[in-house]
Parts: C-alpha cells; structure tokens; sequence
C-alpha cells in the first residue's frame, strides 16, 4: 500500500488489526476467565493436525519466497493515476459517497459486535444494593442539604 501512495489506508489497516488483536486478547484472556489447566489437558491429541498445519504454512512460505525471487512486481501499470487530491480527501468521498451503505453496514456489524460483547461478559453479582431511579428522581434538594450560619471562629457541627 505504501508503494502505491496510499499511506493512510496503510496505517490504518495496521491500527485497526492491532487495534482487533488487542480487544480479542482482552476479551478473550480477561473477560471469559479460562481456566488454561482444564484446556491443556487435552492438547496432545491435536499434534498431528498441528503438524501438518505447520507444513502447510512452511510450503507457503518457500512458494512465496520463490516467486518473489523470480523478479520484481511492476506496480506502475498497475497503480491508479495519482490525482491532485490528498489521499485523505480521496477516501473521505469515496467512503460516503461511492461505497456509503458498506460502510454504514460495517459500523452495524461493529455495534453488534459491541452490544454481544457487553452481553456475554456482564455478571449478574449478588449483595450489590439496586439502584432506585424512581427514589433518585424524587429526592428535594431541601432534603439533601442543611443549610447552617456558621459564626465566624467556630467550626461545623456535624
């Protein structure tokens, strides 16, 4: 992304991935309260599959590896005309104009994805005294406070 111009999708790309793996760990580790004991008990048995997962990733790597050693990728005939505009400008029109409703349906998916999350790691917990709005909303300000003439000299009494 760099390469062709484009640094703030760049950046922003590596933000929003870190930013992902980052509230995964936390909700994952902090919020669920695994108990890593119980689920090492029964790795072994997923060797093999891990193996060959990991023979796959290694041809992945040496395919990738040999093709980029076959020569350089010519990104100029593939790169779209640089405009006059900043990129930022660029995006900005493109997100709400052009591709408005995919991101509107992506700030939904992320406000339900927000809205699970706080369901599935509220705890109800018990001896916590309930809130009373309807007690709240009643109360006088004449019966919250005292007001007292204080001589001077003298302190408050309580």
């Amino acid at each position: 992304m760099v390469l062709l111009g484009a640094e703030f999708i760049a950046m922003l790309l590596v933000i929003v991935y870190v930013g992902a793996v980052s509230v995964l760990f936390l909700f994952v580790v902090m919020m669920l309260d695994l108990d890593f004991a119980e689920l090492r008990t029964g790795a072994a048995r997923y060797i093999w599959p891990g193996l060959a997962l990991a023979v796959a990733l290694a041809a992945e790597l040496v395919i990738t590896v040999q093709a980029w050693s076959v020569g350089p990728i010519a990104l100029s005939s593939r790169a779209a005309p640089i405009s006059a505009k900043p990129n930022i400008e660029a995006v900005g029109e493109l997100l709400y104009s052009r591709y408005l409703y995919i991101f509107e349906a992506a700030g939904l998916v992320l406000l339900v994805a927000m809205i699970g999350a706080i369901v599935l790691t509220h705890r109800k917990r018990s001896g916590v005294k309930p809130q009373n709005i309807a007690q709240q909303n009643a109360r006088r300000p004449e019966d919250a406070t005292r007001n007292v003439q204080v001589p001077v000299g003298e302190g408050v009494e309580l």
